[in-house]
């Protein structure tokens, strides 16, 4: 592929040193997401070096270590300046062709162009480990966001249904919010280990009902994460919530639609939200918790593989053999 070039004054270029597989990715890789044609640079998370700056760029210079997003906004347009980034009319996510707006090629490759680099691009905190870091580009915000959004309290008991990365990092933020007890269900006995290594219980998912019920005297759980994706999750997350509950969906959703419960959900007054992570809006917060250390359990689930490896870690990811799959160029 062509190296990127400066665009546009407000651009950088940054020389990629991480970059991590998403469920996204593997979406793109299997065909399940429109306008991603073959040749598409894919990746959107990445932690790298400057390499070049636009002329309108003030506060990222050369040689600057950097932590990227995976999508990128203006900064002020009228969405923007209410935190709603991801709603931005100039919006553009990394490697996911049209899908998600105008194409922007991706950040699994040596170099990645990055428009409103002062709006989009961070300096990285010295300490933080650059792998562990990209977990703050999406995986990260969107469990974040999922916490933050459903509002957990200190004392709450909340369910995580699906127990990959953006699961267990949902489990963390919910920890971190005042969860008095995190359960996260998943049928894959590795990433049951994995969240029980965090300090939260974990089950299969036949289970996760009963033993909410056996937690809250019946009630089922405050709030519920659901990060799977479709039907199945979220059918999962309904029954595990108690009545006047949430459930925050935080899953990249493929399906088209879904037969949602409408009378039993009014009847129990459940909130159900949908949830995208947005790595500008929470930034700042995440860049501190990082630093304290509270994505260091995080990086011993991850996996590091070098990008010429990137066919095999694709079917790693595709096949769930590994929690979390970062690249390095």
């Amino acid at each position: 592929m062509p190296e990127p070039t400066l665009q546009d004054a407000q651009d950088a270029i940054v020389g990629v040193e991480h970059t991590g597989i998403c469920g996204t990715d593997v979406h793109a890789m299997q065909g399940h997401l429109p306008g991603v044609p073959a040749g598409t640079v894919l990746g959107h998370e990445f932690v790298g070096t400057v390499l070049a700056t636009g002329g309108a760029v003030t506060s990222i210079n050369v040689g600057d270590r950097v932590v990227g997003t995976d999508f990128t906004a203006c900064g002020n347009c009228w969405h923007c300046r209410r935190h709603e980034h991801w709603h931005c009319p100039r919006r553009r996510f990394l490697g996911t062709g049209t899908s998600f707006g105008p194409e922007l090629s991706g950040a699994q490759a040596e170099q990645v162009r990055v428009p409103f680099a002062d709006i989009c691009l961070a300096v990285l905190p010295r300490g933080l480990d650059s792998a562990t870091a990209v977990l703050l580009c999406d995986n990260f915000p969107t469990g974040f966001a999922a916490a933050k959004k459903a509002c957990v309290a200190p004392g709450d008991v909340v369910a995580v249904v699906g127990g990959g990365m953006v699961g267990q990092l949902a489990a963390l933020a919910a920890q971190h919010h005042g969860a008095s007890v995190v359960v996260v269900s998943d049928p894959v006995e590795a990433r049951q280990s994995a969240a029980r290594s965090t300090g939260n219980l974990a089950t299969v998912p036949e289970r996760l009902v009963p033993t909410l019920h056996e937690l809250t005297a019946g009630r089922g759980a405050d709030v519920v994460v659901e990060a799977v994706g479709g039907a199945t999750g979220l059918d999962a997350a309904l029954l595990a919530c108690r009545p006047g509950g949430t459930v925050a969906s935080v899953s990249a959703h493929v399906q088209k639609t879904w037969s949602f419960p409408l009378a039993d959900a009014f009847a129990r007054e459940i909130t159900v939200q949908m949830v995208i992570g947005d790595p500008l809006r929470d930034r700042d917060s995440m860049l501190a918790l990082a630093t304290s250390g509270l994505l260091g359990p995080a990086h011993d689930l991850m996996r590091t593989a070098d990008l010429t490896s990137a066919v095999d870690a694709y079917s790693d990811a595709a096949h769930s053999r590994y929690l979390k799959i970062v690249l390095t160029v």
